[in-house]
This record gives C-alpha cells, sequence and structure tokens, in this order.
C-alpha cells in the first residue's frame, strides 16, 4: 500500500476570487428579493398564513441566527397589509350582572370615538343634574309637594282633634308623641282633676282615649304610605327634570352612532340608570363633605365609561404582533385589582387586553423556547385556540383556588394566525410528547443552515451581504470584503461547497469590520477589515485556548510533537465556549496484554465517557474481532485513555485514533509523534467524517508553530472530511512551503502507514500478509497471545488432573 501524499494547500482553503464579481462595491447591488436559500420554508409559510383552516398554525423551525424571525415577520407583514382591519374590542358595564362585564364590537375607530362621548358625557352629567334639579321651576314643584304633603298630615291631625273634642277629649303634641287629654270647658284637666272625678265617668274618659288612640294608630299607619307617596312624586319630578337635560347630553352620542345598535342600547341603559337612581346621585353628589358619598357617586358615573381593550384607529390591514414576554397574563389578558377599604376590588374597566386579543384578526408571532417557559402560558394557548375564544380567567381561576372575587367578562372571539419560533429539538418534542400540538400546529416551515456554495447562489449572497449592510447602516463592501465573507460563510458552514445562512453571526462580522474600517477613515469595507474582525473576535473569545496552549508549552499538559511512542498518539478535540469554537491535541495512550478479549475504555469505567464515545470503543473491539481473530478467540486485554482529562468526553471524532494507538501497542511499532489524528471509525477499518475539522488542525498547528515547524508535522484527516476543509490563511501558507501537511485517508491501513513509515498489508488469495507490515505483526502478537492463554489453559487442566490422582 503507497502511502497517501499530502492534500494540495489548494485543497485547504476554497478560495473566493474576488475578481469574479463584476461589481465595485456592493452599492451597486440590489437586495436579496426574499430569503436567500430559504424557498422550501416561506413556500411552508405562505402556505400556512393562506390556509383559513382551524389548526393550520405555523411553527417555523431552524438554527437561531438563519433569519428565521426577519423572514416570517417579513411575510406577516405582507399577509397583514392585504388583510382587513379588525373590529375595536371594549368592555362595558353589565346593567344586570355587574361581574359579568359585556363585550361590544365596533368598528375599527369608532371605539375611541365612543370613549371619547361617553367620557364627555361623564363630565358633563354632574352639573347637567345639578342645573336641572336646582332650577326654580323643580324647586317651586318639589317645594309644593312638600307643603301639600304637610297640609295633609297637618290637616287630618286636626279633623282627627276636632272630632276627639265632642267627647271631652283634646289631641296633644309632646316630645313623646301624640296623646288624648280630658277637658272641661276647653281646659285640659291635671291629673288631680282627673282623679276627683267619679269612677264612672273616669271609666267612660278611659274608654274614649282607648277607643280614639286606636283611630290615631291607623292614621298614623297611613303616614309612611303617604311619605312613600311623596318620595315617588319627587322621583317623578326629578326624572321629570332630568329627562330632557338627559336626553339633550344624549342627543349628540346617538346621532353619531344610529348606525350601531349596541352603541343605542347601551346609551339607553345609561339614561335609564341615571333617572332611576337620581335620588342616590344626588344625595352623593350634594354630600361633598362626605367622602363615602362622593366616591359613591365617581364609581356610579365611572361605570358609563367605555374600556377599550383594542382600538385599530390607526391599524393598517390586518394586525401583526410580536410578544416577547409570553407570560399567562400578557397572552390571555388579565383582569387587575386595586386596595379599598382592606380588600381587593376591581371593575370592568381593570381589564387589560393580552397578546392574543391585539392579534385578533391578524397575526401573532411568539417564541416557543419563551413560550413554554412560562407557567399556565402554553396551556391557555392550547385552551383559546382549540376553543376559538378568548376567555380572562387569571390562572388560581382556572385551577379553582381563587380567594379572591373577580369578574367573569364575556369572552372574545378568536381569529388569530398563531406562528412559534423556536429550534427543530423543541418541534420534534413537541410533537412526541403533546398530542394537542399536532392538532393545532399542522404547518412546519423548515429553515436551511447553509446553501450550495454555486457561482448564481455566492452572486446572491453577496446581495444578501449589501442587504444586511444597508439594513445596519454600515460601509458598503468591497469585491474583495465581499469574497472574504464567502469564505467566513463557507467556514461556518463546516463546508467548502456551502455557505452559511446564519445571518445574525454574518452581519456581526460586518458591523466589526465596519468598526475597523471607519476607523481607519475608508469609504468602504475591504477584505483587510473582515481580517481584522476575524481576528479581534478570536482574541477576545482566546484566553482559555491560551491558556491551553501555554499548559502545553510548559510541559504541564504532555503533548509531543516530535520523537515516535508506541501505543501513544495526539488525537484532536474540539471545544466550543459562548460562540468560540477551538480545537486541540490530547493524548491517547493504549496497552495491550494477554486477557479475555475485551478492550476497556477507560473513561467509561470511570463515568467520564459519553454514550457516542463508549460506541465508539465498542467497535473498535469489533473492528479487532474480525480482522484477526474470525477463527480463533481474542485472547487480549486492551485499555484506552485520554491522558489528563479530567472532564468528560464525548463524541467518536477520537475512535480513529484510538484505534491506530491500540494497533500500535499490539504490533509494537512506534508512531510518530509530529503527527495528529481525528476521525470516527466503523467496523470495517474505514474513516468517517468529523466535526470542527478545520479549529482540530488549526489547534495543532499552533502547538507545532509555536514549537517551531519542522515540514515533519501534520495532521490526519478522514478523505470524506476534506469537503470541509476551510483553513486559516497561516495554515495553507505553511502546507504550500511544505512545512505542515494535511493527509486524507479512507482507513485506518491509509493511516498506520503516514503514522508508523510502514505497510499495513493487505492480505492475499489465502488471507496471509507479508511479514514486516503492521497487519502481519498484529496477527502475529494475536496469534502468540491466544497460543499462550491455550498453554495457560491446558497447564491448568494437568495440574488439576495431577492432584485428582495423587487422592
Amino acid at each position: 500500500m503507497v502511502q497517501p501524499a499530502a492534500l494540495a494547500a489548494d485543497r485547504l482553503l476554497n478560495r473566493c476570487d474576488p475578481d469574479a464579481f463584476d461589481f465595485d462595491t456592493t452599492v451597486a447591488l440590489p437586495d436579496v428579493p426574499g430569503g436567500l436559500g430559504q424557498a422550501r420554508a416561506e413556500e411552508a409559510l405562505r402556505f400556512g398564513l393562506a390556509m383559513r383552516q382551524p389548526g393550520y398554525h405555523v411553527f417555523v423551525l431552524g438554527e437561531s441566527g438563519t433569519g428565521r424571525r426577519a423572514t416570517a415577520m417579513r411575510l406577516l407583514r405582507e399577509f397583514a397589509a392585504d388583510g382587513t382591519v379588525p373590529p375595536d374590542l371594549c368592555y362595558v358595564h353589565n346593567f344586570d350582572a355587574p361581574l359579568e362585564p359585556r363585550l361590544m364590537t365596533l368598528p375599527a375607530g369608532r371605539g375611541a370615538a365612543l370613549k371619547g362621548e361617553l367620557q364627555t358625557l361623564i363630565r358633563e352629567l354632574g352639573p347637567a343634574i345639578d342645573a336641572a334639579l336646582e332650577s326654580e321651576l323643580h324647586s317651586s314643584r318639589i317645594e309644593s309637594l312638600n307643603e301639600a304633603h304637610k297640609a295633609r298630615e297637618e290637616g287630618a291631625l286636626r279633623e282627627l282633634g276636632q272630632a276627639c273634642g265632642a267627647e271631652g277629649l283634646a289631641l296633644l303634641r309632646t316630645a313623646d308623641g301624640f296623646v288624648f287629654a280630658p277637658t272641661r270647658e276647653e281646659e285640659t284637666l291635671s291629673p288631680e282633676a282627673f282623679d276627683a272625678l267619679p269612677q264612672a265617668e273616669r271609666d267612660a274618659v278611659e274608654a274614649a282615649v282607648e277607643r280614639w288612640s286606636d283611630r290615631l294608630a291607623d292614621l298614623l299607619d297611613e303616614f309612611p304610605g303617604w311619605r312613600k307617596a311623596l318620595r315617588e312624586a319627587i322621583e317623578r319630578a326629578e326624572r321629570d327634570a332630568l329627562s330632557p337635560a338627559i336626553a339633550h347630553l344624549l342627543l349628540g352620542p346617538r346621532e353619531r352612532f344610529a348606525d350601531l345598535p349596541q352603541v343605542l342600547d347601551f346609551l339607553t341603559r345609561i339614561e335609564r340608570d341615571v333617572l332611576e337612581g337620581v335620588a342616590t346621585g344626588r344625595s352623593a353628589v350634594d354630600e361633598e363633605d362626605d367622602e363615602g358619598a362622593g366616591e359613591e357617586a365617581r364609581s356610579r358615573f365611572q361605570r358609563y365609561e367605555l374600556n377599550l381593550l383594542v382600538g385599530h384607529a390607526e391599524t393598517l390591514g390586518a394586525p401583526v404582533v410580536r410578544e416577547d414576554n409570553p407570560a399567562f397574563g400578557n397572552l390571555i389578558g388579565r383582569i387587575e385589582h386595586i386596595a379599598h377599604m382592606g380588600t381587593l376590588v376591581t371593575h370592568f374597566n381593570l381589564i387589560r387586553a393580552g397578546a392574543l386579543h391585539r392579534a385578533c384578526g391578524g397575526y401573532l408571532l411568539l417564541d416557543a423556547e419563551r413560550l413554554l417557559g412560562q407557567p399556565f402560558a402554553w396551556e391557555g394557548l392550547k385552551r383559546a385556540l382549540r376553543s376559538g375564544e378568548i376567555r380572562i380567567e387569571p390562572p388560581a381561576e382556572t385551577q379553582g383556588w381563587s380567594p379572591t372575587v373577580t369578574l367573569a367578562p364575556d369572552a372574545v372571539p378568536l381569529d388569530v394566525k398563531v406562528v412559534l419560533i423556536g429550534d427543530r429539538e423543541t418541534f420534534y418534542a413537541l410533537t412526541e410528547i403533546d398530542p394537542d400540538f399536532p392538532e393545532l400546529f399542522k404547518v412546519a416551515a423548515d429553515f436551511d443552515d447553509d446553501l450550495p456554495r454555486t457561482d448564481d447562489n455566492v452572486l446572491e449572497f453577496a446581495c444578501l451581504m449589501a442587504k444586511l449592510a444597508r439594513a445596519a447602516g454600515l460601509l458598503p463592501l468591497d469585491r474583495g470584503a465581499v469574497a472574504r465573507m464567502v469564505e467566513q460563510g463557507a467556514r461556518i458552514a463546516e463546508d467548502a461547497g456551502r455557505v452559511s445562512l446564519h445571518t445574525r453571526l454574518l452581519a456581526d462580522l460586518m458591523r466589526e469590520a465596519d468598526f475597523h474600517a471607519r476607523a481607519a477613515g475608508l469609504a468602504a469595507i475591504g477584505a483587510t477589515e473582515i481580517d481584522l474582525a476575524i481576528a479581534a473576535r478570536t482574541r477576545r473569545f482566546g484566553r482559555y485556548s491560551e491558556r491551553v496552549l501555554e499548559s502545553m508549552l510548559d510541559g504541564t499538559v504532555m503533548i509531543s510533537t516530535d520523537g515516535a511512542r508506541a501505543g501513544q498518539i495526539n488525537a484532536l478535540v474540539v471545544v466550543e465556549l459562548a460562540s468560540a469554537l477551538f480545537g486541540h491535541p490530547v493524548r491517547i495512550s493504549a496497552t495491550a496484554r494477554l486477557g479475555d478479549g475485551d478492550v476497556v475504555d477507560i473513561e467509561r469505567e470511570i463515568e467520564l465517557g459519553g454514550a457516542i464515545h463508549s460506541k465508539g470503543v465498542l467497535i473498535l473491539s469489533a473492528f479487532l474481532a474480525a480482522r484477526y481473530a474470525r477463527h480463533q478467540p481474542l485472547s487480549l486485554s486492551a485499555s484506552l485513555v485520554f491522558e489528563q482529562s479530567y472532564t468528560p468526553v464525548e463524541g467518536d471524532s477520537a475512535s480513529l485514533a484510538e484505534l491506530c494507538a491500540l494497533l500500535s501497542a499490539l504490533a509494537e511499532v512506534p508512531i510518530r509523534q509530529s503527527i495528529a489524528v481525528t476521525g470516527s471509525v466503523n467496523q470495517f477499518g474505514e474513516a468517517q467524517a468529523v466535526g470542527g475539522v478545520n479549529e482540530k488542525i488549526e489547534g495543532f498547528f499552533d502547538l507545532c508553530a509555536a514549537r517551531g515547524l519542522t515540514g515533519e508535522q501534520g495532521v490526519v484527516i478522514p478523505t470524506a472530511s476534506v469537503r470541509h476543509l476551510m483553513l486559516r490563511a497561516d495554515v495553507v501558507e505553511a502546507a504550500r512551503r511544505g512545512q505542515f501537511h494535511v493527509w486524507a485517508v479512507a482507513n485506518v491501513d491509509q493511516a498506520m502507514t503516514i503514522l508508523t513509515g510502514l505497510e499495513a498489508g493487505t492480505p492475499d488469495a489465502k488471507g496471509r500478509t507479508p511479514k514486516g507490515t503492521i497487519n502481519h505483526k498484529v496477527a502475529a502478537t494475536l496469534a502468540a497471545m491466544t497460543s499462550a492463554a491455550h498453554a495457560y489453559a491446558s497447564e491448568g487442566r494437568g495440574g488439576r488432573n495431577r492432584r485428582r490422582g495423587e487422592h
């Protein structure tokens, strides 16, 4: 097997040629029409927004920063522009059931107008009542009624007194009430004179007093009825006085809202309530010194107001609402309370709209993660969508344990299209565990993370950069800067043949490059400023990676970059901190000895190895057994460990390196320490692609460069990962000069050839490998272990047989 040649420098970085663009700066480029590379997602969004059947709400899924929200908002506004303006939503006092406010829906803009009319009415109502009830005509009428009532009572008492006088009795008014006293010659007898009368005469007087007392009692029993009639007469008089005044105040509103029967009905109810409650209202207004009465008057007039829950006076088209804090109250609405006299009270004016109310008749955009993180919010949203109405109930009320008396306002009919934005994991999890989710969100708009790097797409990508720069108020990019953005987009995508659509990362990079360009007084952003921005960001996030490199250079972490050693290899790992990725080498060592065929993963044994890493080690065992022990037992015990690793290890990208270290330990062939390895391996020994290949190569290159490039150093990667290479310019330049190498291998045999300088050895037709090759040495070692195991087993059986013979 011929050792694979190192990759040419041109294959390490798929450059974008600035001369391929026919523009000088992005000023000449138009905006991208729509979302670049998101045709499938846009098609799904348009379908979901246009579909009016129930349950066809939309879940926008994809990676954060791919323009999901901007695209969704653009399409929502596009659909909303052609929509109709929904009606205003209002709550008014329910005169029949005060705890159940009535919903009033009015044409857009009419709610605000009615609210103003009612505020004017309330402001003029008090003075109008005062003027009507204090008029001379009304005062004279009330005075006449009072005088007539007084004359009636006094006349009745006078007639009774005259009638009893014929029988020698006088009707006297005292502090304790009315009494009858005997008289003689129109003079009232004193008690002594009465006692001096004959007994028969006294008995006759007492009988007459009792008889007339009964008649007096009958007369006094009629007085409450007369007083009630007086009050009714006064109330009729007050209504007669107020009726023209109230009708005059309501004349304008009735004319301006003559086309709305529900408004006319409400105005009629106001008029009736004012006239029916005039006595209470009058006393409250008059008694200005009585704080309670004043408050009663204010609250009584307050119920004539209108709570404009949602007004659309200035809305154009259907509403588009984005709720960034989808708490239960912010979503469904809430009923506020105020403290009064030591208790919490509420009224219809304290009903507050939620996002669903504001979006009713239009579109609502929510963040799925934030929604699911709010107590009761997800269940509240589902309940509203299922029922087709918004019922404002506090969470405690829905659970049935609210101790506070609250309102039960009319439910609002719900007509809304909800768009949830979240990641793929959230979408799949909700689909799996929540049976309501697939019924309500039938449309999935899946946003791509990248797009193919074709010539047409690169030009569209340039237009996207121009659009992002203009939207952020940045300097234009020259063609060199656009070329570097294309290359950086490919690096972010981890694929030289694709470009990333993570517009947030790209826009941030352009903002930072704009900072450097303006600091230099440039008119446009160039490739140099893009490189400065990339370098500055790397430095900002580079503290940890620098400490790791320093620990290797000072020998704290033992990593060799020269010499050779059996059973020891440099693997490569990648670390993600915040949004920064960096790679570094890690030493893996392997030992082999006679045993039962187990390959021990020390990381797994101490519970530092993850499931995927453990899977990779088990694959190594399967490979060894399939290649070298198909017709005999595998009589070895081997151990693999990540040296000086004190944190959990996950992933299988080191399995190729682990297998090479294990083969080296079995064959007792040293591995060149100037070479690092990354890649996973399958049961057939084939190298498979891994992630973070650029960062891993650069991490090992930085260590080698710090110690001095010798021309012997390099990295082995799977052939399948070559298409992912978008290395830094300094790494490419070192490779061009022959100071650093990148080898691509298809299998473990090619990797071992590079690492050891020996042929791996290909079996002939009889399955025999040439002597001196890696595979021959491994097979010989395993065969020797098997023979030793058989010998030990035979010796053990013989010893047992001899012991039995002695007995």
